[in-house]
């Protein structure tokens, strides 16, 4: 009779962690990842989104700036920043010192001649 009455008791207070049957649970979020979500997301790969960045159209995923920074931190490869929801950890090219000299030759030809638009507040801009 104990056994009864222990085992009724665990069944009640076990249903009252399961989810109702008419609740809508999301089954899938509504988040588009960007162009080289995992994919190996390099200078090439930045090149690439920066020629098809449009600084006069709203920020999104497929549309950033991959070499704008914001509080210091570099975008991942759908435009969002460390510490933001749904950051991922990019696929990173190799480095090496003259690596790291070509991409800051591409980085001052980019300040020398900005896209049309490319100013702080545009909204194709973080900042």
């Amino acid at each position: 009779m104990l056994t009864k009455i222990i085992t009724v008791a665990f069944v009640a207070s076990a249903s009252a962690f399961v989810p109702a049957q008419n609740a809508r649970v999301p089954t899938k979020l509504n988040f588009e990842y960007g162009e080289y979500d995992e994919k190996l997301y390099d200078h090439v790969a930045k090149t690439d989104l920066y020629n098809k960045w449009n600084p006069s159209s709203p920020r999104s995923t497929r549309n950033f700036n991959p070499f704008e920074t914001f509080k210091s931190n570099s975008p991942d490869a759908s435009g969002i920043y460390p510490g933001e929801p749904r950051y991922k950890d990019p696929i990173r090219g190799d480095v090496s010192f003259a690596i790291m000299m070509a991409e800051k030759a591409d980085a001052d030809a980019r300040a020398a001649s900005p896209k049309a638009g490319d100013a702080p507040g545009c909204p194709g801009c973080k900042n």
